[in-house]
């Protein structure tokens, strides 16, 4: 698998946004940062906190429907320790949706307090590829306006949005950092599909996700959803052990790999294998 700390993810068009969002940052009053609840720290942006600064910020914490319910809660709290608004939300269902209004209401309320001339609070939406940016702001804005899609980098363009409740939304292509600070980071968004598979080697990123479940204690979810009565501790064994399972295997009792891979990726994607959070608070 290639080394991730020398994958140059920041296509050009990403380094613009970055330069837009610098820009627009002057006028607008706060910013929504969507992270993957899964991994809220592999999600972020590192250069997000030196370009927004002292801007109010509301993160919302997607995909909650997918992430450990305890975990996300203790992410939430760390979060507004921080100084910041923090809400768990699940985009595709719209659920938790309302919470993002009631914290924007709040700041218009303060804003309104502080100046005399009074007018619609004006947001930004920021967020990595594929962390549900574009369907979150379907949702607040109550119609299809953004295009959405599986893959990295579907948003393109510029555009200002008008919320439900008359605010105005301005919205930005997801930004991802120049390179990865460690392997991890990078392995944590190819698990959740952030980078596209082809960078990488699917059937080793398979084997360290396995690894990673039976190092975060949720060996007994991979073991419920392949119906295994025992799983071996080390990864490898474990993958062969799900693949024999489900009867992936080529003529000769050779095991196929690939299938297997892409079986248990998908099926953590789409939430099937349980409830995980693979970066704790």
């Amino acid at each position: 698998m290639a080394d991730m700390k020398h994958i140059n993810w920041y296509p050009g068009h990403m380094k613009k946004t970055r330069e837009l969002i610098q820009e627009n940052l002057k006028v607008v009053d706060a910013v929504i940062e969507v992270i993957d609840a899964r991994i809220p720290v592999s999600s972020r942006n590192p250069i997000i906190d030196d370009i927004i600064k002292e801007k109010k910020r509301v993160v919302v914490l997607n995909k909650m429907d997918l992430a450990d319910e305890a975990a996300t809660s203790a992410w939430a709290e760390k979060i507004r320790r921080d100084g910041h608004y923090a809400v768990a939300v699940n985009c595709s269902s719209g659920a938790g949706v309302n919470n993002i209004i009631k914290r924007l209401d709040q700041i218009q309320s303060e804003r309104d307090d502080e100046k005399t001339r009074k007018r619609p609070l004006r947001i930004m939406i920021v967020g990595v590829p594929n962390v549900g940016k574009s369907t979150l702001i379907n949702k607040l804005t109550g119609k299809k306006s953004a295009r959405t899609g599986d893959r990295p980098g579907v948003t393109t363009g510029k555009q200002w949005l008008t919320l439900t409740n008359g605010m105005q939304l301005l919205d930005t292509p997801g930004i991802l950092w120049p390179k990865f600070e460690d392997n991890l980071v990078g392995l944590d968004l190819a698990f959740c599909g952030s980078i596209k598979d082809e960078i990488l080697d699917i059937e080793t990123l398979c084997l360290e996700f396995i690894k990673a479940l039976l190092a975060d204690g949720y060996k007994e979810l991979l073991m419920t959803r392949y119906k295994l009565d025992e799983m071996s501790d080390d990864g490898l064994e474990a993958m062969e052990q799900i693949a024999l399972k489900r009867g992936f295997i080529f003529p000769g009792k050779r095991i196929d790999y690939e299938r297997t891979a892409k079986t248990v990726l998908d099926e953590f994607r789409g939430g099937k294998i349980g409830r995980i959070t693979l970066e704790k608070a």
